[in-house]
């Protein structure tokens, strides 16, 4: 039987009901998952490691966009 997701909204995310979140779920001590509150049926699976080098890198603005 497999466990539902307990879904969190990043307090970044813009306040009220809206559906401008992103939300992030453990599923097991290893296995996260992302996805766009407005778009809940798609999900990215990662693991600790590359998210935390993702954040870092965002935080450290060595993320830049053309």
């Amino acid at each position: 039987m497999t466990q539902a997701a307990q879904w969190q909204k990043s307090s970044f995310s813009e306040g009220g009901d809206g559906n401008t979140c992103v939300e992030l779920a453990a599923t097991s001590p290893t296995t996260l998952h992302l996805r766009e509150s407005d778009t809940p049926d798609t999900e990215l699976t990662t693991t600790n490691t590359p998210l935390a080098h993702l954040i870092h890198t965002l935080k450290s603005d060595l993320f830049h966009t053309a």
